[in-house]
């Protein structure tokens, strides 16, 4: 009987949210919007690399007094710049509109700032006197030191390869990273689309008023965690809808080159990390799927119950404030304190588990914290629900689950 009802729970609960316009527009809406964010951001880009590469390039007559003697009269005159004698004249000119620029080099340009006037042509086009005045510059050094290999070693111009070894292997790197992570965005991704759902699934009986009818031929804890299981595979669904054309996209790029120095090969992990970071996945995903069914059942309508899913949403990103302490020192008083605190622990471990810092002993202690508090957590949540089903104006205080003195 109570597998029957768990069944037929999952099956309700799962194809009513199926059912739902609203859930598709929200799902095929990500990648749309994904779609649309990484079309602009490309667009916007390449007009910003060609707006660059049109300061670079453009041409402009402009005064200049070089004190250093870096730049040679000939170079000035091919940039397009005349000499002056006077710093304060050749101001002067571009204040009364005589000249479109004006570029000062002092005797130590390494040491004291090099000065540019220029007339206003609004924030992004007034960046061209600094490109022309840069250019110039490059050029005369160029010329002093007579080799432009030199000049670009001395520009910082040189490109580098990095292989690293781990184990006798070569390693990825930081692309190696990358799979491991993923888990981390699963979750986050997992919270943040079924968080209100999981919230709202012990209110709605109690707003409806149904609530006596069904605990008279349910178990509460058959009805809960029916209506986990159903969340759990709508979000499934989702997530398969959001990331299939994010990950195929990704693939095709990479595969045809599209992503500089990204190496599919190289991003190939450890089966030991992936199975961790499966694991905390799962288990943080059970603790939270179960304090947010607990905050549900303490509550009498969705209204107050969605006022606290921002507490479990600020929970769960307080630990990547402290994210360039992860990186540099994993083994931090902080690091260890969010690594092993129940609501902090499924973000920074996961997170340590794909730099590489979480070891194989912390990652059994926090899996194991994960799933044994879940577990309990549930079953403060079950009691809650069966306590707090017929309280419909008023929250469920914590001490009605301490027995009752005779």
């Amino acid at each position: 009987m109570a597998r029957h009802n768990l069944r037929t729970v999952v099956r309700f609960e799962f194809l009513r949210t199926l059912k739902k316009k609203s859930f598709w527009a929200t799902t095929l809406a990500v990648p749309v919007l994904m779609a649309i964010v990484f079309a602009l951001v490309g667009f916007s880009g390449e007009s910003a690399s060609k707006s660059v590469s049109a300061q670079q390039d453009a041409t402009i007559s402009f005064l200049y007094l070089d004190e250093s003697g870096l730049v040679s009269e000939k170079l000035g005159e091919k940039s397009g710049g005349t000499a002056v004698t006077d710093r304060q004249a050749g101001i002067d000119a571009v204040r009364s509109g005589s000249s479109e620029a004006f570029i000062y080099i002092p005797a130590a340009p390494s040491k004291d700032e090099i000065e540019v006037y220029g007339e206003d042509r609004g924030i992004f086009e007034s960046g061209v006197y600094s490109a022309v005045a840069t250019k110039m510059i490059a050029a005369a050094v160029k010329d002093k030191i007579g080799s432009p290999e030199l000049t670009a070693l001395a520009a910082g111009d040189a490109s580098y390869s990095e292989t690293m070894f781990k184990d006798g292997q070569v390693s990825g790197g930081l692309l190696e990273a990358v799979p491991p992570l993923l888990f981390l965005v699963l979750f986050y991704l997992a919270i943040l689309f079924l968080g209100g759902q999981i919230l709202n699934s012990t209110v709605e009986e109690k707003e409806n008023r149904v609530t006596e009818m069904i605990l008279t031929t349910m178990n509460p804890t058959t009805l809960i965690v029916g209506k986990i299981i159903a969340i759990v595979g709508t979000g499934l669904v989702q997530m398969f809808t959001v990331a299939t054309p994010a990950v195929a996209g990704f693939l095709i790029l990479a595969g045809t080159g599209a992503l500089p120095g990204v190496s599919l090969a190289a991003m190939v992990p450890e089966p030991s990390t992936m199975i961790i970071g499966s694991l905390l996945l799962v288990g943080g995903f059970v603790l939270f799927a179960s304090a947010l069914v607990a905050l549900g059942a303490v509550m009498p309508t969705a209204k107050d119950a969605n006022g606290l899913f921002g507490s479990i949403v600020i929970m769960m990103f307080v630990p990547l404030y402290a994210l360039p302490l992860i990186m540099s020192d994993p083994d931090s008083l902080v690091v260890r304190v969010f690594t092993y605190f129940p609501f902090s622990a499924p973000v920074t471990a996961m997170l340590r588990n794909g730099l590489g810092s979480l070891g194989g002993a912390e990652a059994s202690i926090v899996v194991a914290e994960l799933f044994i508090l879940g577990a309990v957590v549930l079953a403060v949540a079950v009691k809650l629900f069966r306590h707090g089903s017929l309280q419909y104006t008023s929250r469920v205080e914590l001490r009605s689950l301490l027995p009752t003195r005779a």
